[in-house]
């Protein structure tokens, strides 16, 4: 289905750096980042969160490095794991340097807080010789004292200005190499910052509504702030914070893509809240089928409606599409068209089964149509 025109959305033009492998920036696809929670040392644990997150989708993960055994860990993480590992470090430039000779894709660290320039330019140096990018880290809870005293209170420019500060730094000492974010609790504040940082820069900025809360009230925040500057064209690499599981932040990264139409994966499910003309129960089954089909990374579209009212119009629009009707009969669709009817006992495991045949039809089609060039 092609995008209409009321839904372009057109992305402010940044510079491009690489997080690993991971372009980010200029014209590649926005990332979704989560962060570790076990113990960095504990390598096993934080392999497994990493390999999870991997497997909700996460296109780079960011581990803590607080101490020296952190920090050396990334050398038995690293190999293990599949996605760019980013570093997060906080003062200590050793720890800075120690990341970056073990394997860390990036480094999240602001270099106006690592003490003198000397270490400053032995973070760059590490960083450059292992091909390391770095996140500059803004967050209204932990400005600059300075900045507080001339503003008074965290505010977009202040934390706009200690940006632009940390970025000068490094600009100083020929690295280029940086995204930017600027995060706060506060959703306003959060995006007033992000908007004039767009403005001020062309750096690669990664979004975020820090310390957003647990599943309900921080997916709510963070798709409202984080959605409102995406629809506007702002951010390139997202990080939805919960105190959840970080497969959860991989989830609710994707779905606030999915919902602008700026990345597709998976299936996306269509579904009615229900109520009393529904025909089978549609809670219980759509939570069935996404369980179900999260296995599923090929972007497909599936509509789980409870009656005819919007049933055949939802449709239309979908892969495969679903209505409920009378006497426990329904309305199987494919590809907008009516296509069989299905019995209440066997819908959720006869639409798991449609959408993975679907599934694969479309990725031998996608493999057959990269194959043939080579053929020729």
């Amino acid at each position: 289905m092609s995008v209409r025109p009321y839904r372009d959305i057109s992305r402010r033009r940044s510079r491009q750096i690489h997080v690993g492998s991971v372009p980010i920036g200029g014209d590649a696809p926005i990332a979704v980042q989560t962060m570790t929670n076990t113990p960095t040392h504990d390598v096993a644990a934080t392999v497994a969160q990493i390999l999870a997150a991997e497997r909700a989708g996460a296109d780079i993960v960011r581990v803590s490095c607080p101490d020296q055994a952190s920090a050396l860990a990334l050398r038995e993480i690293v190999p293990r794991v599949h996605v760019p590992i980013v570093a997060d470090i906080h003062f200590h430039y050793k720890r800075a340097i120690e990341a970056a000779e073990s394997g860390a894709a990036c480094l999240r660290i602001n270099p106006g807080n690592i003490g003198s320039a000397e270490r400053v330019r032995e973070v760059v140096k590490a960083a450059k010789d292992h091909n390391c990018s770095m996140r500059i880290g803004v967050n209204a809870g932990s400005l600059e004292r300075d900045l507080l005293e001339r503003y008074g209170e965290p505010c977009p420019e202040a934390m706009v200005e200690s940006a632009l500060t940390h970025a000068k730094i490094l600009e100083d000492n020929d690295f280029f190499e940086f995204k930017i974010s600027c995060k706060a609790s506060d959703v306003f504040l959060a995006v007033a910052a992000y908007q004039q940082l767009a403005e001020a820069c062309d750096y690669p900025l990664h979004l975020g509504i820090t310390e957003a809360g647990g599943m309900i009230s921080g997916t709510t925040k963070s798709a409202i702030g984080m959605g409102s500057l995406l629809w506007a064209g702002i951010g390139d690499t997202i990080r939805v914070s919960l105190s959840a599981d970080p497969v959860e932040e991989v989830k609710v990264g994707f779905e606030i893509l999915k919902a602008l139409g700026l990345r597709r994966r998976g299936v996306t499910v269509v579904s009615c809240p229900s109520c009393a003309r529904q025909q089978f129960e549609v809670i219980k089954t759509v939570a069935l089928l996404e369980d179900r089909l999260a296995h599923i990374t090929t972007p497909m579209t599936l509509s789980v409606i409870g009656c005819v009212v919007n049933g055949p119009g939802e449709a239309r629009e979908t892969d495969i599409g679903f209505t409920g009707g009378g006497n426990g009969t329904h309305q199987v669709y494919v590809a907008g068209v009516p296509h069989h009817r299905l019995k209440d006992e066997s819908i959720v495991d006869h639409l798991v089964a449609m959408v993975e045949k679907k599934a694969a039809e479309i990725e031998a089609a996608k493999a057959a149509t990269e194959v043939a060039p080579a053929a020729e």
